[in-house]
C-alpha cells in the first residue's frame, strides 16, 4: 500500500514539477555567480584569485578575492564595487583601495544584484570545495531529481519527508556539508545512502552529478 501511494505521489509531483520549478527564485549565491561570470572572471579569473585572461592583455594585477575580501564588510564590498562612497577616515575612494583598474558599477548592478554578487564572492572566500561542474545544469537536476526530498532550497523540507518520516541532508547548513568532499558527494549521489537515498548511477552521468554537487555548495552560501 505504502509503495503504491508513494508512486501515484511521485507521477503527481513529475506532472507538476515543471510549474513548480519555473517559480523557484534562485538563491543569491547562485544568482552571484551568474553575475560574476558575466561580468567579473575575465580579470579576476574563474576561481576569484585575479588570473583572468583579460587581467593577462591589459597587464593589470586585479585583486585575489579569496583573500582580500574577508575582512570587509557588505557596506564596504558595494563601495568598492559601485565606486561610490569614501573612507571615512582618510576620504580616499574606497573604489580605488584595491586596484586603480577596477571598473565602477554603479550603473550596472541593482542592489538585489549587488547582495547576489556579494553573496557570491563570500561563498568564493570561505568555502572549503571548489565547483567540479556547471552549477546552472545543477539546478536544473536539483529540481528534477533531488527536490522532492531535499526541498526547493535544499533545507530538507521536501514532499516526500513528511510521507515517509525521512530527514534528508540539510544542503543549506554548511555544517552538514562542508563535512564531505566534492568527490564524497559524488559518490554519495552515485551509489547512494542510507534507507532513503537512492543511487542514482545510470540514470544521471558523472558529470552531471558533478553539476549537482556544485549547485549544492551554493544551496549553502
Amino acid at each position: 500500500m505504502m509503495n503504491k501511494k508513494i508512486i501515484a505521489l511521485l507521477i503527481l509531483f513529475g506532472f507538476q514539477s515543471a510549474a513548480f520549478c519555473v517559480s523557484a527564485e534562485p538563491t543569491q549565491a547562485y544568482e552571484g555567480r551568474r553575475l560574476f561570470v558575466s561580468y567579473c572572471q575575465l580579470c579576476h579569473g574563474l576561481d576569484g584569485k585575479g588570473a583572468g585572461p583579460l587581467a593577462k592583455r591589459l597587464k593589470i594585477s586585479p585583486a585575489d578575492l579569496t583573500t582580500t575580501i574577508r575582512a570587509r564588510s557588505d557596506t564596504v564590498l558595494k563601495k568598492i564595487i559601485t565606486g561610490v562612497g569614501r573612507q571615512t577616515i582618510t576620504g580616499r575612494d574606497r573604489h580605488n583601495i584595491i586596484s586603480d583598474s577596477m571598473p565602477e558599477w554603479k550603473d550596472i548592478f541593482s542592489d538585489k544584484q549587488l547582495d547576489s554578487l556579494i553573496a557570491y564572492l563570500r561563498f568564493l572566500s570561505s568555502s572549503k570545495h571548489g565547483l567540479m561542474g556547471d552549477p546552472v545544469d545543477g539546478l536544473k537536476l536539483y529540481q528534477q531529481y533531488c527536490q522532492v526530498c531535499h526541498g526547493e532550497y535544499g533545507e530538507g523540507d521536501g514532499i516526500m519527508t513528511s510521507l515517509v518520516g525521512m530527514l534528508p541532508m540539510d544542503h543549506s547548513n554548511p555544517n552538514e556539508t562542508n563535512r564531505f568532499s566534492n568527490d564524497e558527494l559524488v559518490v554519495s549521489i552515485l551509489n547512494g545512502q542510507g534507507k532513503y537515498m537512492p543511487a542514482w548511477e545510470g540514470i544521471l552521468s558523472r558529470s552531471e552529478v558533478e553539476a549537482l554537487v556544485s549547485y549544492i555548495r551554493l544551496l549553502s552560501h
